[in-house]
This record gives structure tokens, C-alpha cells and sequence, in this order.
């Protein structure tokens, strides 16, 4: 997967990726012809008291060490280079991607997965990138010429490097094999830690006020020890590796020296070969021990790349239309014709048949018990997710036809759960219509009776915003998302249940200022209170994922029972306060 991951997003970096690579193998070849050049001057110059010889071949290495490290310095720039790049991709194809996704995809890895996904794991796989232009290629060059070049001053000691090379790649093999497991492990407890970090952020407010701080600090110590577990696992098979490499080279270089020693002392063997001889069995193993540290980071990138990879694999269940349509003769009206949404793997339906019509210029409301499908079925309308089974329509034509961006232009959304961003009210007012002048912005405002507590504010349209809208009510939070989509002038109203935290009064004026502004719109209201959808000209009543009534609030208060029941529950509340 890693491999496959990177051939693709390593390819526009050819160029760089040449360059690496000659400069690494320039640099190499100098760093290996550095010790034959020391032998020489032990040997032809320090032996024989040549002075000239040994300024001359001085003067050489000084030559060959500066090409060393310019072109070392010039690897390890466009090293970084290729693997920033790289980096940045695949944060883009990732968040791109999500971007792309419908509910039931974002449900299913769930927003910290696809967070540590595209932060952690990108992260990963970009060291290993940046470790692979500046080590991996240098090791086996340096490996391999090593090799040669030592052979080159004795082929008599060869049989040291043949005991010690395989053993050093066997030892390393056998631990590596045993962390794979372990690093795929400690990536989905890492997504357990932050998964129960953002709850308790997200939630400190309930944590407290239910005095749960104990229990979330246990629950947040669970995931953390079994994460500590397990890096600690893997700790200490890492812990192992460089001893063992330092072990296994010391003990090469002892051998070395012993039985070189004995050559020179049968005149078999020059200092000078035997110092080189040196070098590069350090060399060697230093490349050996090079690749070490690669393959400790070579499975947990592996593991990361299999996790973004399964992120940019995963087909969203909205898929674009092929041949879409670019335009829509009457965008205001809005027709499901037996509807039905249930979950991959579900035994039973969200939704079941559902079969209705809203026109411009009418005010149609989805009233019904909690868990009763009425969200999932205005999520219909803007495809945030598809239908199983039937139609919807929008102007006419079935959604997945229509080009998402018109789609999207011909409907204001105010979901459930008002989410503003980090920023200003203007910045977030303007989400939907970048282009809307402050006097636009001020009207919608007032219409969304936000106009009062925005001047209230220290800098009117624009004061900050923090992320989610915590610095404002939850009233005020409803209002300020109602005006952005005010701002977008939309065909389509569609508000999931977006008067809940308003009161009675500021609901009432709310509503009736709307009603010149979206007279020739098609308005969708999902409510819970009935004042909030009695002038409503159609009332859909859903129990269980299905059509129990249609009608006006007069006519279903006499023909169904359940919008009965809600009506006399609402009264029967109203009545004891």
C-alpha cells in the first residue's frame, strides 16, 4: 500500500527525485574514496617520510571531502523538497476527499480518525519520505561500494564482512517483523486518545455540570495507558536495535584489527590497508545501521499509508452525475416520490415511502416523534445523503442528475446544529455568498432579528467569532445561522428544527419577517413545537419513518392521531406552566 501510495504521489517530483539520487551517489562514491586516499598517505607518504606526497594527496582529500558535502547539502534540499511536496498532496487529496463524503462516510470513521489520518499519519509517511531521500538511497550505494572497496585492500579478511553483513540483516529483520504489528496497533489507540480527548473538550460543560470529571479523567487514563502500552512495546524492540548494530560492528572491527595484525606482521598486509580496511568495514555497517533506522520507520509509515489510503479509496455513497444537468426551469419546487433511506447492514428502514410535494410561495413542515426520520429526510433534498430507493426531486429533476454546485445554490441550509466558524459574523455570514455588501448583510441580519445583539457587539460585523460559535448563545448561534442563509438568497428554505432555542416571542417575529422575503421560495421547516409550523400549508406527520398525515394543522388535529397526541401534549405542558 505504501508503495503503491507513494508511486503515485512521488511522480511529479521526477526531476528532483533524479537529482537526489546523483547527488547522493556522487557524494557517496567521494565519502568511499576518502579511505583508500588516507591508506596512500600512510603508506606512500608517512612510511616513506614523503612530505610532497602527503601535502599533494592531502590536497586531494580536502577536494574530495568539499564535493562530499556540497553534494550532500544539495540531496538533503531537494530530499525536503520532494517530501513537503509530497506532504502537502496528500493532505490535499485527503481533505478533498472527506470533503466529498456523505454522512454515512464521515460516521464511519468518525471525525478524530480522519484527523489524526490527515495530520499524524501524513506526518509519517512525509518523515519517512524525507529519511528515504537522504539515508535510503545512500545506504545501499554506500553498502555495496563498501563492500567492493574493501575487497579491493584484502580479499583475505572478506569471510569477517560475510559473517557479520548477514547476521546484522537477520538480527534487524527479526525485530522489525515483530513491530509491524505493534505500530498498527498504537495508530488505532491513537485514535482512541484523541477520539476521548474531543469528547471531553467538546463536552466540559456537561462533564461538569454532572460532576463527571473522575470518571472522564479514568476513562481518558484507560486510553492513554493502552497506548502507552503499547509504544512502550514497541519502545523497547526499537531499544534493541542500535546496541545490536554497535555490538556486531565493534566485534567486526576487533576481528578486523586481530586478524589484520597478524597479516602485517607476516608483511602480508600494509598499516595503511588495514586502517582503510577499517573505514570501510564502518562504512558498511554504518550503512547497515543506516537502513536499521529506515526499516524502524519504514512499518509504522506503512501502517499510516494504509489508513489514508483506505480514506482515498472509500467511494462516497453521493456520487457526482455523469451528464449533469446545468440548469433548472423552476428550482423552487421539490418532490420526494416513495423515498426510502436505510443504513448499509440496517434491518429496518429510516425512512419508508415517503411520497410528498412543495411548492414556491408554501410553507411546508415535517412535525414527528424523537427518531421519527424527519432530519434524515431533509437531508434528502440536498443529497448530504441518497435515498435507497425512489426519487427526489428538485425543479423537476432527480437529484442525482442535477450538478451539485447548482444543487447547492438554490438551497439554504439551517441544520439541526448550528455550526458557525472561527472568524467574524461577516466572514460567516458571507459563507454562502462571498459577494454580499455589509448593507445585505445588516438586512438579513434584522430579518433574523440578530440585528440588536450584533451592534451590541464591540465590533458590530466584525467582531471574532471563535470556532463553533461558543462565544455567542445558543439562540443567538440559531439566528446568526439563519441569516447566512438569508444572505445566500436560495429557492429553497430548508431549517432542521432551527427555532428550538428561541423564545415564543422572538420565534413569532422571526417568522412573520421571513414571510416577505421568502414569499416566492419553497420553504421546508423540520419543528418540534406546534407554533412553530400551526400557519404552515402543509404539515407532514412521520412516526416511525413513515407518512402518518398530510394536511393543515385543522385538518390533521381531526384525522391523525399522532399529530393529535403531539398537539394535546404541547397544550397539557403549556397548561401546567
Amino acid at each position: 500500500m505504501l508503495i503503491r501510495l507513494l508511486r503515485t504521489y512521488l511522480t511529479p517530483y521526477r526531476g528532483e527525485l533524479t537529482g537526489v539520487v546523483v547527488l547522493q551517489f556522487i557524494s557517496t562514491m567521494a565519502a568511499l574514496y576518502l579511505p583508500s586516499l588516507n591508506a596512500d598517505i600512510i603508506d606512500n607518504g608517512v612510511t616513506k617520510g614523503d612530505t610532497g606526497y602527503i601535502l599533494s594527496t592531502g590536497g586531494m582529500m580536502l577536494m574530495v571531502t568539499l564535493t562530499q558535502i556540497l553534494c550532500s547539502v544539495g540531496a538533503v534540499f531537494f530530499g525536503a523538497r520532494v517530501a513537503m511536496g509530497v506532504g502537502r498532496d496528500l493532505r490535499a487529496s485527503v481533505l478533498h476527499q472527506v470533503g466529498t463524503f456523505s454522512a454515512r462516510e464521515v460516521g464511519h470513521f468518525g471525525a478524530p480518525s480522519l484527523i489524526t489520518r490527515n495530520t499524524n499519519d501524513v506526518q509519517q509517511v512525509q518523515m519517512m519520505v524525507v529519511m528515504s531521500c537522504t539515508i535510503l538511497v545512500m545506504a545501499p550505494i554506500m553498502c555495496i561500494g563498501g563492500i567492493i572497496m574493501a575487497l579491493r585492500q584484502d580479499l583475505n579478511l572478506s569471510w569477517i564482512l560475510g559473517i557479520s553483513v548477514p547476521l546484522l540483516v537477520v538480527s534487524m529483520g527479526f525485530l522489525i517483523a515483530r513491530m509491524v504489528p505493534g505500530f498498527r496497533v498504537m495508530q488505532g489507540r491513537l485514535d482512541a486518545v484523541n477520539r476521548v480527548l474531543r469528547e471531553q473538550i467538546t463536552g466540559i460543560r456537561v462533564v461538569r455540570a454532572f460532576v463527571r470529571e473522575p470518571y472522564e479523567v479514568e476513562r481518558f487514563g484507560d486510553a492513554n495507558r493502552e497506548l502507552t502500552e503499547t509504544a512502550l512495546g514497541v519502545g523497547r524492540l526499537m531499544a534493541l536495535m542500535f546496541p545490536l548494530v554497535m555490538l556486531i560492528s565493534n566485534v567486526t572491527s576487533v576481528a578486523v584489527i586481530w586478524f589484520g595484525g597478524h597479516q602485517i606482521n607476516e608483511g602480508s598486509m600494509q598499516i595503511g590497508s588495514l586502517t582503510a580496511m577499517l573505514s570501510y568495514i564502518m562504512q558498511i555497517l554504518m550503512a547497515v545501521m543506516m537502513a536499521t533506522f529506515m526499516a524502524v520507520m519504514l512499518p509504522r509509515a506503512s501502517v499510516c499509508a494504509e489508513r489514508i489510503s483506505e480514506v482515498l479509496d472509500t467511494d462516497s455513497s453521493v456520487i457526482p452525475p455523469e451528464n449533469p444537468v446545468l440548469e433548472l426551469k423552476d428550482p423552487g419546487v421539490v418532490e420526494l416520490r416513495g423515498a426510502q433511506f436505510q443504513f448499509p447492514g440496517a434491518e429496518e428502514p429510516v425512512l419508508r415511502d415517503i411520497t410528498f410535494r412543495a411548492e414556491p410561495g408554501k410553507t411546508t413542515a415535517i412535525i414527528g416523534g424523537t427518531g421519527s426520520g424527519k432530519t434524515t429526510l431533509l437531508n434528502l433534498i440536498p443529497r448530504l445523503i441518497d435515498s435507497t430507493s425512489g426519487s427526489v426531486s428538485v425543479g423537476g429533476v432527480d437529484v442525482r442528475d442535477i450538478d451539485t454546485e447548482l444543487l447547492c445554490s438554490v438551497i439554504g441550509l439551517v441544520p439541526q446544529k448550528p455550526y458557525l466558524f472561527s472568524g467574524t459574523v461577516a466572514t460567516n455570514l458571507r459563507y454562502g455568498n462571498p459577494e454580499a455588501t455589509d448593507e445585505w448583510l445588516w438586512e438579513c441580519l434584522e430579518i433574523a432579528q440578530a440585528a440588536d445583539f450584533v451592534r451590541a457587539m464591540p465590533e458590530g460585523l466584525d467582531t471574532p467569532v471563535a470556532q463553533g460559535g461558543t462565544t455567542v448563545s445558543g439562540g443567538q448561534r440559531q439566528r446568526l445561522a439563519i441569516a447566512r442563509a438569508l444572505v445566500r438568497k436560495p429557492q429553497i428554505y430548508l431549517f432542521d428544527d432551527s427555532f428550538s432555542a428561541l423564545d415564543l416571542t422572538t420565534d413569532a417575529r422571526l417568522r412573520a419577517a421571513l414571510r416577505p422575503v421568502t414569499q416566492n421560495a419553497c420553504i421546508v421547516v423540520v419543528a418540534q413545537r406546534i407554533s412553530t409550523i400551526v400557519e404552515a400549508d402543509q404539515i407532514i406527520v412521520l412516526d416511525d419513518g413513515a407518512i402518518v398525515g398530510i394536511g393543515t394543522h385543522d385538518e390533521l388535529v381531526v384525522s391523525c392521531p399522532t399529530y393529535g397526541e403531539i398537539v394535546a401534549s404541547q397544550l397539557a405542558v403549556q397548561d401546567a406552566s
